[in-house]
C-alpha cells in the first residue's frame, strides 16, 4: 500500500532562519502539496547550548509571511506530537535503551581532555572500531564499573557502534545511487546525559520514523550523514519505511566561490534572512527581506527558481503553477549562484502585476512612516500615485522616493537640474505658464497637455527647456511620471502654488 507523502522541516531555533533553509522549506511544502501530503515544522532544539530564545517565533513568522502553510507542528498541533525535540525526551530515552541492550551502541566516559589527548596522540583521530577498545567505554570496561560511574552522576554519551568495511547505500532522487563505505563513519554520538538530550542523529532517525515521514528533503551539506541514517534505520529494523533522501544543491555565493553567508549579504547590501533579525545577545540588526521591501511572492519566485527550472524559459510562476510543475527531476546537482540582482527583478515583476489597490495599502504603512497621514488624501488617490510610480520602483521602499512630491511639496531643488533647466529667462516663463494654467479650461491630463504645448510652440520657446523647469517646479527635480499625470492629479491649485514658490525659490538660489 502505497504511504501518503509526508515530509518535514526541521530547523533548530539558533538564531534567524537562512534564506537557503527558506528554499528547503519551500522545496518541501512544494513537494507535499504537490503529491496531496502532509507538510511537518518539527523544531530540532536538541543543542540546548545553542537555543537562542525568539528564533522559533521567528521561524514561525517568516514561513507564514512566504505563505508556506504548516499542516503540522508546535502550533498547529497533530496526532504525532509533541513537534518539538526537547518536549520528546522520554520517547528518545526508550531508543537510546534499545540500541545499547542490542549491542547497537554502548556507554563512553571519555572526557574532552581525554579526547584531545588522544588527537593529539594520532593524527586523524576517529573514534571508530580501530580505536574505541583503547578508550574509556562499556565495551573496555566491566558492567559494575559502568553502573557505578553512572550512578555516580558520571558524564556520559552513547555512541553508536559503526561495523566497518561495510558498503552503505544511499538512494538520492537528485543524486542517484551514492555508496559510501561504513570505514569512514566514526561512533557518532547519539545521546548525552548532561543535558538528557539525543543528539541530531539519533532525534532525526526516531522521529522521522514516528511521524512516518516518507521524504527527507534537506540541504546538500547533510549528504555525509545520510550513511549514518540508513546504519540507523538497519539497526531499529526500520528499513522497510526508510524514507526517500533529497539532497539539494547548495546556495552559493554571488561571486567567488563557496556556500551563501551572512556576511556576503553585509558585503554586497543584500538580505539572506527572510525578516529583520535582531539579535538579543548582541543587539545586532540583520536585514530581511520582508523590510526591505520585497513581496513574499516574488521572493518564493525567485528561491524556486535558485537549484529547479520547469523545464522551459519559463520565469513568473506563482504558488499554484510550482506546485503543478515542481519536479526532482529539473533538480540541480550543482549548486545555485546566489544573484541577488535577479531577486530584484522579480519583486520589479511582482510589483508591477500586483492590482494597484493592493500595492496602495503596502504604501500606506511606508506614508506613515515619511509623516504624511493617509487618510488626508484618500484611498483612490494614493492608488493613482502608485499606478504612476510603480513602474520606476524594484522594492516596496522605493515608492516614497519616486512618490514623496505627490504629498508634499518640494522644499529643496536638485542643484544640477537647477544649474542645467533655470535660463535667467525661466522665472518670466513660468509666471506666463501661471496664466495659461488659469485658463486651461480641462485640468486633466491630456486636454491640460494639449493647451501647453500648443502655447510653448506659439511663443517659440525650447521645449525641453520650458518643460524641465516646469517639473523642477513642482517635483524638485527633473524626473517622475508624466509631468501632465503629475498635475492632473495634485490639481490646479497646488500645481500654481508650487509655480510660484519655484520661481520665487529657484530665482533666489540663483542670484
Amino acid at each position: 500500500m502505497e504511504r501518503t507523502v509526508r515530509v518535514r522541516f526541521a530547523p533548530s531555533p539558533t538564531g534567524p532562519l537562512h534564506i537557503g533553509g527558506v528554499r528547503t522549506a519551500l522545496y518541501n511544502y512544494l513537494f507535499a502539496r504537490q503529491n496531496g501530503g502532509k507538510m511537518i515544522l518539527r523544531i530540532e532544539d536538541t543543542d540546548s547550548n545553542r537555543f537562542v530564545p525568539g528564533a522559533e517565533d521567528y521561524i514561525n513568522e517568516a514561513l507564514a509571511w512566504l505563505g508556506i502553510k504548516i499542516d503540522e507542528g508546535v502550533r498547529e498541533g497533530g496526532q504525532y506530537g509533541p513537534y518539538k525535540q526537547s518536549e520528546r525526551r522520554d520517547i528518545y530515552r526508550q531508543y537510546v535503551k534499545q540500541l545499547c541492550d542490542g549491542g547497537k551502541a554502548y556507554v563512553a566516559f571519555d572526557t574532552p581532555e581525554e579526547l584531545e589527548a588522544m588527537r593529539k596522540q594520532m593524527p586523524n583521530f576517529q573514534y571508530d572500531a580501530s580505536t574505541r577498545q583503547q578508550m574509556r567505554n562499556s565495551l573496555t570496561m566491566t558492567r559494575d564499573e559502568v553502573d557505578s560511574l553512572i550512578a555516580a552522576g558520571t558524564p556520559y554519551v552513547v555512541r553508536f557502534m559503526v561495523e566497518p568495511g561495510k558498503d552503505i547505500e544511499v538512494n538520492d532522487l537528485i543524486r542517484g545511487r551514492v555508496v559510501i563505505n561504513s570505514s569512514i563513519v566514526d561512533d557518532k554520538v547519539l545521546y548525552k546525559s548532561a543535558d538528557d538530550l539525543p543528539t541530531y542523529h539519533l532525534a532525526n532517525i526516531v522521529d522521522d520514523h514516528l511521524m512516518e515521514i516518507t521524504h527527507v528533503i534537506r540541504g546538500e551539506e547533510w549528504l555525509p550523514s545520510a550513511p549514518l541514517h540508513v546504519m540507523l534505520y538497519e539497526a531499529f529494523g526500520w528499513s522497510d519505511t526508510m524514507p526517500q533522501f533529497v539532497h539539494l544543491p547548495l546556495l552559493l555565493k554571488p561571486d567567488g566561490k563557496g556556500k551563501l553567508s551572512k556576511r556576503d549579504g553585509d558585503r554586497l547590501g543584500f538580505p539572506v534572512f527572510p525578516l529583520e533579525w535582531h539579535d538579543p545577545k548582541s543587539g545586532e540588526i540583520s536585514s530581511g527581506y520582508r523590510e526591505a521591501g520585497y513581496l513574499p511572492e516574488a521572493v518564493i519566485n525567485f528561491l524556486a527558481l535558485l537549484g529547479w527550472n520547469p523545464g522551459d524559459d519559463r520565469e513568473l510562476m506563482s504558488m499554484d503553477e510550482l506546485v503543478r510543475d515542481f519536479s526532482f527531476a529539473h533538480c540541480s546537482k550543482s549548486g545555485a549562484k546566489f544573484d541577488f540582482e535577479k531577486g530584484k527583478w522579480f519583486n520589479h515583476e511582482y510589483i508591477m502585476n500586483k492590482p494597484d489597490a493592493e500595492l496602495a495599502e503596502l504604501f500606506k504603512p511606508i506614508l506613515v512612516k515619511n509623516g504624511i497621514e493617509p487618510a488626508r488624501f484618500g484611498d483612490e488617490y494614493i492608488t493613482r500615485v502608485v499606478a504612476l510610480v510603480k513602474n520606476r520602483v524594484s522594492l516596496l521602499g522605493e515608492l516614497w522616493p519616486n512618490a514623496r512630491f505627490f504629498f508634499a511639496a518640494p522644499t529643496e531643488y536638485a542643484e544640477k537640474d537647477i544649474k542645467k533647466r533655470w535660463k535667467p529667462e525661466m522665472p518670466q516663463i513660468m509666471q506666463e505658464l501661471i496664466g495659461v494654467l488659469e485658463q486651461a479650461p480641462d485640468f486633466a491630463s491630456k486636454p491640460c497637455e494639449d493647451v501647453v504645448l500648443a502655447w510653448i510652440a506659439s511663443k517659440g520657446y525650447h521645449l525641453g527647456n520650458v518643460m524641465n523647469a516646469f517639473r523642477l517646479t513642482v517635483v524638485g527635480e527633473c524626473k517622475g511620471p508624466h509631468m501632465f499625470d503629475i498635475t492632473e492629479l495634485i490639481g490646479r491649485d497646488e500645481t500654481i502654488a508650487r509655480l510660484r514658490r519655484g520661481i520665487e525659490n529657484i530665482h533666489a538660489a540663483n542670484v
